[in-house]
């Protein structure tokens, strides 16, 4: 604390120097290209604040131990979420910086399906059991929206967010090494997860969810979307009991496939609204962005808006939002 209210300007004085008065005063610049973390800039900026109202050494020192408490320390400490480099020497981490700020509330609709992933969710940041998650359905819905959303929320209460990609399924062990013992609560998040017939990485997935010797860490739980139900793309061949040739079970087949949807135990649809549900979800993102349009005109030019661009769904009514901010008063 006297470090932190220490008077340079002595030293300045005898030194000929103002570098304590610069770096005391320092105003950054404003960096739209967002190359940097403003997130944790922010974070840094309000403690400072916050150690300046300090009243004495105790005040001071409960501040910045709530700070490390909340937020921990280093790259996992003050970041939300990551993307995964492998290499041949093990993985890194990189983080993402202008991840989006969307919360529950911003997704207007599914409510049960946003009950469902925070019950879920909250077990996991409490210390309970939880289940791995899969959200399918219709695309635009809101799938990834939701568990962006879900980081941003639970944020504070330790809960951070890895991105990994099918290519890198082969990565997942030492990713999983890399975070098990970390004080943190990581989701490893995959979009739009399935595979052709020919893939076979969904075995890498299999093994790690629940398959392994290797049991999976309490602190890590695997979040995924996707647009197919059962992931892995069937054909009406695996449907017959019987291969012609050489008279093998294709029941088998079907079993391999489903077992990896069977790993999820929170299953959570996302179907595409209906035309009602489609005009709530537009005038409830209108009032929250001020648009300035009766809700019988949003309504109109809205159903015009979707004929033309993808038809109904919770992305549509974004899209059709973002025109109307964009090209009206």
């Amino acid at each position: 604390m006297n470090l932190f209210n220490y008077d340079f300007r002595p030293i300045e004085a005898a030194l000929g120097i103002n570098c304590f008065s610069l770096i005391s005063d320092y105003k950054a610049i404003v960096k739209k290209e967002l190359m940097y973390n403003k997130n944790v800039s922010e974070k840094v900026q309000a403690l400072s604040l916050k150690l300046e109202t300090a009243k004495d050494e105790n005040e001071f020192f409960n501040y910045v131990t709530d700070f490390y408490k909340a937020y921990g320390v280093g790259m996992f400490g003050l970041n939300k979420a990551f993307r995964v480099i492998g290499g041949d020497n093990g993985v890194t981490f990189t983080p993402i910086n202008n991840m989006d700020k969307v919360m529950l509330d911003d997704l207007i609709g599914y409510e049960i399906q946003k009950k469902k992933l925070v019950e879920n969710t909250e077990a996991f940041v409490q210390g309970r059991k939880a289940n791995n998650a899969l959200l399918f359905g219709d695309s635009g819905t809101g799938k990834s929206t939701s568990i962006k959303a879900i980081v941003n929320e639970y944020y504070d209460q330790g809960l951070r967010m890895i991105e990994i990609y099918k290519h890198q399924f082969k990565d997942l062990s030492n990713v999983i090494a890399s975070i098990k013992n970390r004080n943190y609560k990581f989701i490893i998040y995959m979009d739009d997860l399935s595979f052709e017939e020919f893939e076979i990485e969904y075995k890498f997935l299999k093994a790690v969810i629940e398959g392994g010797v290797e049991t999976k860490p309490d602190n890590i739980l695997i979040y995924a979307t996707s647009n197919r139900r059962h992931l892995i793309k069937e054909t009406w061949n695996d449907r017959n009991d019987l291969e012609s040739n050489n008279g093998l079970h294709r029941s088998d087949t079907i079993e391999e496939k489903l077992s990896l949807v069977n790993r999820f135990g929170c299953q959570i649809s996302y179907s595409k609204p209906s035309q009602k549900e489609f005009f709530d979800i537009v005038i409830g993102l209108a009032r929250k962005n001020n648009v300035k349009m009766t809700d019988e005109e949003l309504m109109a030019e809205a159903n015009k808006w979707e004929l033309s661009h993808g038809g109904i769904s919770g992305r549509t009514a974004q899209q059709f939002i973002n025109y109307c901010l964009g090209g009206r008063e």
